[in-house]
């Protein structure tokens, strides 16, 4: 019997599934209890929506359920005391939750979830029980890749909410249907067909999550606009701040304004550049390195502190110089690295440890110079739509090229390079998302002003594709998507990529091409009726895609 089984990445092991330890760094143990709290967070589910439908609504359970799907996703979080305790509180309130349901008087004998009164009272049980509980729980591997497909979409969905709720924006009806769904996945009577139309319900509510995340980012810190970020350094100490979260970013600036410690982005928050409302800031200087996977070479010369407010965390390795140096805050864990605590009464977390920690610090090693441009969101675009419509219908840009989604360490994502490279003069790149560090500082030009690469800004930042595409769609009068000078070439690596993906799907889009490897947890009929449906593909090489796509 394997130790774990988890196939939810990109760089799952011989893209089947990792049995002893993930690829990502992750321990059996951690891959266990991630599987034992999402099967709790199913029982919770299964009493709130009963609770919901009594008319009684569960803030703090709402919370819970984000922040766990969020927590599991990839190189969130790899601190085995953190699912252990949470696991602990997910018994309590689940069953708390049960006896709430049972007070309004419902009669819950003949509808009571098939795992809600199991309750682990000592850690070999609650292994056992997770080995039990499991992907594999499922038999059929259809029904099991329809499960999952819709799981790995929420726990995507789930970090935008996440992001939402720290800025003070909700949506119950993204929570209820997240709740829903957990339920509806253990839910052994829905056909594939039902199944099928529960992962496409998922890509519809994940637009309306991205819609929110959209609206507290501008709502907070107004639209991104056209930036000039800077790749050097100065002679100040320094925090490196990577992940996904603005609140934090916000927070940081704030407390280290005047301290003498400077701040620079790292991989997907190189976008929190392109907010009006930090610029403000003197000592935020730019970006530092490249994407995610380069943190072990990146943190190594950046000699000071790094904070990681979201996943994308690379375990270092024995020969690092830096993992003294290294903070986590919300979702995001590590054994080792010290923790800064949510937020509480509305105060804002507290960073102090870790900025006096910094002043301590060398300056960062000046890796590279100059500047990349960005900050093509929806908004700067749309200023931007006479003059992309006019080049349209001049001929002058043949085609856009959506190229968002993740990066990765496999050798073939060299493919994303290689394609920017050979596409013709007379394309567009529309990017989101870490993808973009494997041409986003290749020298491709412009037409007519336009610059063949428009960042939007982070994965959390796709609602700026769709919106792009949507606002094309009405300057030409089109009553097809499809029908839009538009190929889909993208990346995935996470469980971000994956809602971006159902995202896409629900809104009709199809002949996507999407690499380097299709998803292990799809099964061949899966992918089968992705094919025959959406003219899902995988990709080939750079001249037979580019080809297909330029044809399109």
């Amino acid at each position: 019997m394997s130790k774990m089984f988890c196939y939810q990445c990109q760089e799952t092991s011989k893209n089947e599934g990792c049995t002893v330890k993930g690829v990502c760094g992750k321990t059996a143990d951690v891959a266990n209890m991630q599987d034992l709290l999402m099967y709790l967070c199913k029982g919770i589910s299964f009493y709130t929506v009963r609770l919901r439908a009594n008319g009684v609504e569960v803030p703090q359970i709402n919370k819970f359920i984000t922040d766990s799907l969020f927590m599991t996703i990839t190189n969130a979080n790899f601190d085995l005391n953190r699912f252990m305790v949470r696991t602990h509180i997910a018994y309590e309130m689940r069953n708390a939750a049960k006896e709430r349901l049972q007070a309004l008087g419902v009669n819950i004998e003949d509808i009571t979830y098939s795992g809600a009164h199991w309750v682990g009272e000592i850690e070999q049980e609650m292994f056992d029980k997770a080995l039990e509980v499991g992907v594999l729980a499922t038999e059929n591997e259809d029904v099991r890749s329809l499960r999952e497909l819709t799981i790995y979409g929420l726990k995507g969905m789930a970090a935008y909410a996440e992001h939402a709720f720290n800025l003070g924006y909700e949506d119950n009806d993204i929570y209820a249907f997240m709740q829903q769904a957990l339920v509806d996945t253990t839910n052994d009577d829905l056909s594939a067909d039902e199944l099928t139309q529960l992962v496409l319900k998922t890509g519809e509510f994940g637009v309306k999550a991205m819609a929110l995340l959209d609206a507290a980012n501008t709502g907070s810190y107004g639209h991104p606009e056209i930036t000039k970020v800077s790749l050097g350094v100065r002679s100040n100490p320094g925090i490196l701040i990577s992940g996904h979260d603005m609140k934090d970013m916000e927070e940081l600036l704030k407390q280290t304004e005047g301290t003498g410690v400077d701040v620079y982005t790292h991989s997907e928050m190189l976008p929190a550049n392109y907010y009006p409302a930090f610029k403000k800031y003197t000592h935020f200087v730019g970006n530092y390195g490249g994407s995610w996977w380069n943190q072990t070479k990146d943190f190594e010369t950046f000699n000071g502190v790094v904070l990681f407010t979201t996943n994308c965390i690379v375990p270092p390795l024995r020969s690092s110089t830096y993992s003294d140096k290294v903070y986590t805050t919300g979702a995001s864990g590590f054994e080792g690295f010290p923790h800064i605590a949510d937020r509480a009464d509305g105060k804002p977390k507290d960073f102090s440890s870790l900025i006096e920690h910094a002043k301590k610090c060398a300056a960062p090693t000046e890796i590279e110079t100059g500047e990349i441009v960005g900050g093509f969101a929806h908004n700067q675009v749309a200023a931007l739509s006479d003059k992309v419509v006019e080049a349209v219908k001049s001929g002058a840009i043949r085609k856009f090229f959506v190229m968002g989604g993740c990066d990765g360490r496999m050798r073939g994502r060299n493919y994303y390079t290689e394609f920017a490279q050979k596409l013709p003069s007379d394309t567009v790149i529309l990017t989101a998302g870490c993808a973009k560090y494997r041409y986003n500082k290749l020298q491709l030009g412009d037409i007519n002003g336009i610059p063949r690469i428009l960042d939007a800004g982070q994965c959390n930042d796709s609602y700026s594709l769709v919106k792009i595409a949507l606002s094309l769609q009405e300057a030409f009068g089109l009553d097809d998507l499809n029908d839009l000078p538009i190929a889909y070439n993208i990346a995935w690596y996470e469980q971000k990529a994956v809602i971006v993906l159902l995202a896409l799907l629900s809104l009709g889009i199809k002949n996507i091409h999407l690499g380097p490897t299709l998803p292990a947890f799809l099964s061949p009929n899966i992918v089968n009726v992705l094919v025959n449906n959406f003219g899902l593909s995988g990709i080939t090489s750079v001249d037979e895609d580019m080809k297909v796509l330029l044809e399109a």
